[in-house]
């Protein structure tokens, strides 16, 4: 599809997967982080409603937390996870990430023996649980039908 400069991206990413494609693009270690105006103000003649109570999280998230080593666990097409393991520069960085297309799911993802015992909880919201990193420093992450939970230290 070729989109005409200033055409709303409303007409061909939907908004469930926004949240989605924002934490991707904005917590892994590579690429150039980015957020369209319009999905953060909103585009009212065009008719797109702004979504910032939905990416407030994910950029915070970003500024404190996304620092430090970065795990993948694609180990399914459709359920995807990685770690960032913190580093000293940035207290209590560190953090999760879990997402699905289709339905929600779990992985069992390692953040490292500095995390053992912590508790980490779905900033997002998407999910009330609190996770405690085992003692081998794994937790047991997950997410709802097609969404995005990023997990942090408590």
């Amino acid at each position: 599809m070729i989109l005409r400069f200033g055409q709303a991206l409303e007409s061909w990413i939907p908004d469930w997967f926004k949240p989605i494609a924002y934490a991707l693009i904005l917590l892994r270690k590579e690429g150039m982080p980015c957020v369209f105006y319009g999905d953060y103000y909103g585009i009212p003649e065009k008719e797109v409603t702004a979504k910032n109570e939905i990416l407030d999280p994910i950029l915070e998230a970003r500024n404190l937390y996304a620092y430090g080593e970065q795990v993948d666990y694609f180990e399914n097409a459709n359920v995807i996870g990685f770690v960032r393991k913190g580093d000293f520069e940035h207290p209590d960085s560190g953090l999760a990430v879990i997402a699905t297309d289709t339905v929600g799911g779990t992985i069992k993802m390692n953040m490292g023996n500095d995390f053992v015992g912590n508790e980490f909880f779905d900033c997002t919201g998407n999910i009330q649980d609190i996770i405690i990193i085992d003692e081998e420093g794994n937790g047991e992450f997950r997410c709802n039908d097609g969404s995005v939970s990023i997990w942090r230290k408590k």
